[in-house]
C-alpha cells in the first residue's frame, strides 16, 4: 500500500527519537493512506514551524507482511476504546500495551475540538461518540519502533502547491 507523511521537509530515514509524545497514537512516526490529508498537514506543519517549504514524502508499506511479524492494534471506528486510547495518549496517561504499529482514525480539526470538549469535562464519553459519528475521520498510520519502521520503504516526495492549504469538508 501506498501511504504518506506531510511535512515542512522531506523525510526519507524516519526518526523516532524527533516524534512528539502527546499525540493521539503517543510518540511515532504518523502517516496517512490519504494523500489530500496528508498535503493538508504538511501546510499545517510548514505554518506552525514558520516555515516556507512543505513536503509530502511517499512510502511503500506491505501491511500484509507487517501482520505476520509486528504487534498491531488496530482501531476500525471511533468508538469507546479508540476515544480512551486517544485521551490517554494526549493526557500522557496511557501505561497500557506496548505496540510496533497502531492503526485507526485521526480527527480532524473540527474533531480535535470536540476531543478538547471532552478533555476539558465538559461532554461526556456518550455525548462525545455521538459528536464524532457526524464528523469526517482521516486514517492514521503510525510506526511506533524501529522494527515497524525497516518495513516502511521511500519512494520519493513532492512539494505541494505553495497554494495548497487545509482542506474543505463538506457538511
Amino acid at each position: 500500500m501506498i501511504i504518506y507523511h506531510g511535512s515542512n521537509i522531506t523525510v526519507e530515514n524516519p526518526n523516532l527519537d524527533l516524534s512528539r509524545k502527546n499525540l493521539d497514537f503517543g510518540a511515532g512516526f504518523y502517516t496517512t493512506g490519504n494523500k489530500d490529508q496528508a498535503v493538508d498537514f504538511a501546510h499545517k506543519v510548514m505554518i506552525r514551524k514558520g516555515q516556507k517549504n512543505q513536503s509530502v514524502s511517499v512510502y511503500d508499506f506491505d501491511i500484509d507482511a507487517a501482520k505476520s511479524v509486528l504487534g498491531i492494534l488496530q482501531f476500525s471506528a471511533p468508538d469507546r476504546l479508540w476515544l480512551d486510547f486517544v485521551h490517554q495518549n494526549r493526557q500522557g496517561t496511557y501505561t497500557g500495551k506496548s505496540y510496533d504499529l497502531i492503526i485507526g482514525p485521526v480527527a480532524n480539526d473540527d474533531v480535535f475540538t470536540t476531543l478538547i470538549v471532552y478533555e476539558q469535562g465538559i461532554l461526556n464519553i456518550e455525548q462525545t461518540l455521538e459528536a464524532l459519528k457526524v464528523k469526517k475521520l482521516y486514517n492514521q498510520i503510525v510506526f511506533k519502533t524501529e522494527k515497524a519502521l525497516s518495513l516502511l520503504k521511500y519512494v520519493n516526495s513532492f512539494e505541494p502547491d505553495e497554494n495548497s492549504g487545509p482542506m474543505e469538508v463538506a457538511p
